[in-house]
């Protein structure tokens, strides 16, 4: 099983994403990708995008459940002030 920088380095060299963030409980791993990479793509292509790379992980069973959110850099700082208590 790959650790949360693991898989952080994995999204980021494979999607473009600038910043990765991804934790990891069991099997299950919670990631937010963030970069201008996601801003002319839908919902759908950016989940594709963080997803791909994953997909032997999933296969062998390593990863069991994915959560993606993905944001464009404006966004996220928008969002991530939101998040903050």
């Amino acid at each position: 099983m790959m650790d949360a920088e693991q898989i952080e380095q994995l999204i980021s060299k494979e999607s473009g994403a600038t910043e990765v963030h991804a934790k990891v409980e069991g099997a299950n791993v919670n990631i937010i990708a963030v970069g201008d990479v996601f801003a002319p793509l839908n919902r759908v292509k950016r989940q594709q995008l963080v997803y791909s790379p994953l997909k032997p992980l999933i296969a062998d069973g390593s990863i069991h459940a994915v959560s993606i959110k993905t944001y464009t850099p404006d966004d996220w700082q928008r969002d991530k002030k939101l998040m903050m208590p």
